[in-house]
């Protein structure tokens, strides 16, 4: 277990430092990229409630993805940080007041939630994937959480959860635990990915 866990730390460096160095030429091209594959995933569905995270440091920036699914007619949910570490979703409008909490992340004050299940399309952010969909993020399992009731695939076919990285951030192989829920795509500058 303690090589597993130095693993995933190695794993979540060597994926930190490959986005971090690049620039941000290359990272607002990239981002931009991301954002056109990610909306050609749900331009044409009937599904309208979609979960966007608001980017923080050098994430793919998904503003451009967020504007244009609103104007598309979506409804943009975002991840808020609750108590006990504990994840939900408000809903997101241009006109909605932006806070900081307590990780310096925005977020809307006061929107409506939404239930996690009520939710068609998840896109999450990423700090590396492997090509079976298994996602390494902060390590604080917000999402893993959130969406433990989509282990029971048989029972919950949504939302779908989609990573958005860079493609410096795909690595060999990530040794999935069983409370990790694995990812349905990960979308990256050059395109979709496992779509499983």
């Amino acid at each position: 277990m303690g090589s597993a866990k130095a693993s995933i730390r190695q794993l979540r460096r060597h994926a930190l430092a490959a986005r971090r160095a690049l620039s941000e030429q290359q990272r607002t091209s990239a981002s931009l990229s991301v954002c056109e594959h990610a909306f050609d995933v749900i331009e044409h569905r009937a599904d309208t409630n979609i979960a966007l995270y608001i980017p923080a440091a050098d994430e793919v920036d998904t503003w451009p993805l967020i504007e244009r699914a609103l104007r598309s007619r979506k409804r943009i949910f975002v991840p808020v940080i609750e108590k006990k570490h504990r994840m939900s979703f408000v809903e997101y409008s241009s006109d909605r007041i932006l806070v900081r909490n307590r990780y310096g992340l925005l977020q809307p004050d006061g929107a409506p939630k939404i239930a996690s299940r009520e939710l068609d399309y998840v896109f999450t952010p990423v700090v590396a994937f492997d090509k079976s969909g298994n996602r390494i993020g902060m390590g604080g399992g917000y999402y893993d959480r959130a969406f433990a009731f989509l282990r029971d695939r048989d029972r919950y076919r949504k939302p779908k959860l989609i990573g958005l990285a860079f493609d410096c951030q795909n690595v060999d192989q990530i040794c999935a635990k069983p409370w990790d829920i694995a990812l349905f795509q990960v979308v990256t500058e050059s395109g979709p990915k496992l779509a499983t």
